[in-house]
């Protein structure tokens, strides 16, 4: 199997685990350089890592770019930057570099996300993403115009910006979504869910093949790399 399953019995078990994982990524990466560089989702369910990770101190320094963003101001309740930030309060060490621009506007933030990936081409020493009901993760979303250029495996574009479609009535904002191989480009990806619904959605995608109907598919089943898949009730 292309992935590595791990079943939490409990969301605290899985922010602990999760919170190991991160720290394990931060101290490789300060036994090498002075800052450990992660991907990582917004939404709900991983806040609650981000808050405990800042807590437990991780030894390096840690530079962190979102996996997506909604074009939206900073202040705008909506955006992910704005929300590790706030998560990772606690923690001077760790600095969030967003993919948007201040004021959200589409194309240049599109030109800003690309410009600090083309600067920063390493690895990420971690990638931590969700996954929506839908099948998507990060903003790659089925039925997106360009969904395919998301996912294209050969591509060398870091990131897109996307319009979901239909667009999620509590967000229905374009984004500026990392492509597939970016987020690819890691030692260690993490998948997180929670709940049965969503459980199912993946166990769909698991028996489809990478073009299946569902985005996650094509990452679970991504050749020479193994998904690390968490989940919990």
């Amino acid at each position: 199997m292309p992935w590595i399953e791990h079943d939490h019995a409990s969301s605290d078990a899985l922010v602990t685990h999760l919170v190991n994982a991160l720290m394990d990524a931060s101290q490789r990466a300060a036994g090498e350089r002075r800052s450990a560089w992660l991907a990582l989702a917004g939404g709900h369910t991983p806040l609650p890592i981000y808050a405990a990770l800042a807590t437990a101190r991780p030894a390096a320094s840690l530079t962190v770019v979102t996996t997506d963003e909604r074009c939206v101001p900073h202040t705008h309740p909506a955006c992910n930057a704005t929300a590790l930030r706030t998560a990772f309060a606690g923690h001077p060490g760790i600095v969030v570099n967003p993919l948007t621009r201040e004021d959200g506007d589409e194309q240049a933030s599109l030109k800003q996300a690309r410009a600090l990936l083309a600067v920063n081409p390493q690895p990420f020493d971690a990638v931590l993403i969700g996954m929506g009901a839908d099948g998507h993760f990060a903003s790659l979303f089925p039925g997106a115009a360009n969904l395919a250029e998301g996912l294209a495996l050969d591509s060398r574009i870091d990131a897109i910006a996307t319009l979901p479609d239909p667009l999620p009535p509590e967000a229905p904002f374009a984004r500026i979504s990392l492509t597939l191989p970016r987020l690819l480009h890691a030692r260690d990806v993490h998948l997180v869910i929670t709940g049965d619904g969503k459980r199912r959605v993946l166990r769909q995608a698991q028996h489809e093949d990478a073009a299946g109907g569902y985005p996650i598919a094509a990452l679970v089943h991504a050749r020479d790399h193994r998904v690390q898949i968490h989940w919990s009730p």
